[in-house]
């Protein structure tokens, strides 16, 4: 194995990965550094999203290696990959997925609970991250009430309130209307940027992808495919959110 560069904060090398031996990423290597907002542009069936799960330690790739601050994930432990996504890593996606029983900052404080922050001090951070990302009137209430952007935002703020090293992210404003599907993503590079957050994010258009520092097209779960055009899915808008079950 071969250490990655010294300024990567996130490296990957020669990465194939195949569902039921259907290849979904073929010799993919890239690098991302510290603080660096990326995109990851290609249409659905890319490899976008095989991608973000082989370099956040969701999977394991079949061949090449994946690094995070100069140590090797790909030959981590399960429990070794979960530590390392729970105490180092944010993760959004393109779905919600909030605790219906929970209000949203109880949502947004989950992953503080989890590393064993006490209650009072995720309570504080969890508000302070809805303010940031103006969903602070949503704090006590549960998702079922809130609109779809509403509930993305939360995701997000979820997602960046433990301070992660690097957040990645799925498509995450794919199901809104193009108003909302920008400001939740300028949102989320805006907060990132202050805070010195690496972000790695998957995205369907040129549009968004203008809002990263970088842009890594895929194809056919190559690089260098091409960005296409704004694609707006079926069914978006502002209709009230969906929840985890």
């Amino acid at each position: 194995m071969v250490a990655p560069p010294d300024n990567d904060v996130l490296w990957a090398r020669g990465l194939h990965y195949s569902y039921n031996g259907s290849p979904a990423l073929t010799g993919v290597s890239v690098g991302v550094r510290e603080g660096e907002i990326l995109a990851l542009a290609g249409p659905r069936g890319s490899g976008k999203t095989t991608l973000l799960k082989c370099l956040s330690g969701q999977l394991v790739p079949d061949q090449g290696e994946v690094w995070f601050n100069s140590a090797p994930v790909h030959t981590l432990s399960r429990s070794g990959r979960e530590r390392l996504r729970r105490e180092r890593f944010g993760w959004i996606d393109s779905t919600p997925h909030l605790v219906p029983e929970l209000t949203a900052w109880e949502n947004a404080a989950l992953p503080l609970l989890a590393r064993g922050v006490g209650h009072r001090a995720a309570k504080t951070t969890a508000y302070e991250w809805l303010e940031r990302l103006d969903v602070g009137d949503c704090a006590r209430k549960r998702p079922r009430g809130l609109l779809r952007a509403q509930c993305q935002r939360i995701a997000v703020a979820r997602a960046l309130a433990g301070e992660p090293t690097v957040v990645f992210a799925d498509d995450p404003a794919a199901p809104l209307h193009s108003a909302d599907r920008a400001q939740v993503l300028r949102t989320l590079t805006t907060a990132a940027r202050s805070h010195n957050i690496t972000v790695v994010l998957a995205v369907l258009d040129e549009d968004s992808a203008s809002l990263a520092d970088r842009t890594v097209g895929l194809l056919d779960g190559r690089r260098g495919g091409a960005i296409p055009a704004p694609d707006a899915p079926e069914g978006e808008g502002r209709a009230a959110c969906s929840v985890s079950a």
